[in-house]
């Protein structure tokens, strides 16, 4: 279906030319991608803490969430995130269809909202955009076709640098603004790559995105069934289609649909929602909008075209929670307390201690038993830390032989170190020994750890 949609039958490119009609559902969508995009822009210069609102900086492994700060070592954070994610994103599609594209995505809200309204502001509705691509290089042509692309450009490259913002954090962005270009040649590289990336696809790529590109589309028609709510047409009471009658033929009435053609006029992907449910429809709404509006004019009950699922259509059902959307419930909530189980109680430094393997007790001098220890111990933090290790009992004592000392944000350092115990504490083989990580005066974390003695009776 998607190949029939994009190429016409000569085998070029066919290129849409949607019409806007600014019905509730536009508007709707109008309001949601100004906070969309105040989002966007603001987002890598909003700081909690000091720490950006969210940074994935895959270069220096630093990720940062809603000011908190991740390293590698906790990508099994981000395993199971993703987990809930996409198990979110399979239920979201069960119930609602694919109208997370129509609405939230941000290849949608661009091309629609940014680069869609730039282009009738210059070049006019989708007759006189038709009329221009299809006529001679005129002068007028030129002008607004060169003024288009250069604005084009323009918004790309703002994208580009908020998007490198979002990687390098809005410091890195602005050195790379401020400082001479030699001193930040792959930034300045970057911005211009992902410039270049973003004016191809709002310019020439498109609709493909949603229609051949993005996997998702594939997705949904693995993941909707009968019960699911999409964008719909109502053939039921549609069919049969024609053009409106003064007087109606009792003997062969027509359905509602007058077949005016404008849900297909106003569709951006190019289909003919009246042909069912197709990969190509992104449930944008904008069908809704246009059916809406001719209903209005011949005095019929809207939402022709509404949100519908197959069994509300065949069998007049309502909405239901069906067991699969129930167990799908189950799963996220159960997903999402572990995941906040793990957030809420990670802490900014981890130590692991572990004894040294082959390794017997020592007798030492003044009646103490000795172990040798390694410790690992990472900053989870984006300041360095002077750490050290103690015994939470005070008679039992620590002695490095590599003092684990400051560790910088995000790195790790180690240390080697005896564990000295009165004999007097010792009553069994193993004996647990609570361990403090101290950073300044406060403790960060505790661990147990098994400490090897003789056995005094």
């Amino acid at each position: 279906m998607s190949g029939l949609l994009v190429a016409e039958e000569s085998g070029k490119r066919r290129w849409m030319y949607p019409l806007v009609r600014k019905g509730t559902y536009y508007k709707w969508r109008n309001l949601l991608s100004y906070v969309y995009l105040i989002f966007f822009f603001t987002g890598p210069f909003l700081r909690i803490d000091g720490q950006p609102l969210l940074m994935l900086n895959f270069v220096d492994r630093q990720f940062v969430l809603l000011g908190q700060v991740f390293w590698p070592q906790d990508i099994f954070l981000f395993m199971l995130a993703s987990l809930v994610f996409l198990v979110c994103i399979v239920l979201f599609t069960i119930a609602f269809g694919r109208i997370f594209c129509g609405w939230i995505c941000p290849q949608t809200i661009f091309m629609e909202m940014v680069f869609r309204k730039i282009e009738i502001w210059i070049e006019g509705d989708a007759n006189k955009r038709k009329k221009l691509d299809a006529g001679p290089w005129t002068k007028e042509k030129i002008i607004k076709k060169t003024v288009k692309h250069q604005l084009f450009i323009v918004v790309s490259f703002l994208i580009a640098n908020t998007f490198l913002a979002y990687i390098i954090g809005s410091q890195g962005l602005i050195r790379i603004i401020t400082e001479p270009i030699n001193k930040h040649w792959v930034g300045f590289f970057s911005i211009w790559v992902f410039t270049i990336v973003f004016y191809l696809v709002y310019s020439q790529v498109r609709e493909l995105v949603c229609t051949l590109i993005c996997p998702y589309g594939r997705l949904q028609s693995v993941l909707i069934d009968q019960h699911t709510l999409v964008v719909a047409y109502n053939d039921v009471r549609g069919e049969p289609r024609g053009k409106l009658e003064r007087v109606p033929n009792l003997l062969n009435p027509k359905g509602d649909c007058v077949d005016c053609g404008l849900c297909v006029a106003v569709c951006p992907t190019g289909i003919d929602i009246r042909k069912g449910t197709q990969i190509d429809c992104i449930n944008c709404t904008v069908c809704i909008d246009a059916c809406d509006e001719v209903m209005d004019k011949i005095h019929k009950p809207r939402k022709l075209i509404g949100f519908f699922s197959e069994n509300m259509i065949r069998r007049g059902e309502k909405p239901s929670f069906n067991t699969r959307m129930m167990a799908y419930t189950a799963v996220i909530t159960v997903l999402l307390g572990v995941l906040s189980y793990f957030v809420l109680s990670r802490s900014d430094m981890d130590i692991t201690v572990m004894r040294s393997a082959g390794m017997l007790y020592q007798q030492q001098p003044g009646g103490y038993i000795s172990n040798i220890y390694n410790a690992e111990i990472i900053n989870k933090t984006d300041k360095s830390r002077t750490i050290a290790i103690r015994a939470d009992d005070p008679s039992i004592q620590i002695k490095y032989i590599q003092a684990p000392g400051t560790i910088a944000s995000g790195g790790a350092v180690k240390a080697v170190f005896f564990i000295l115990v009165p004999e007097s504490k010792i009553h069994a083989a193993k004996t647990d020994i609570h361990l403090q990580l101290i950073s300044g005066q406060r403790v960060i974390q505790t661990v147990n750890t098994a400490f090897i003695g003789p056995i005094n009776d």
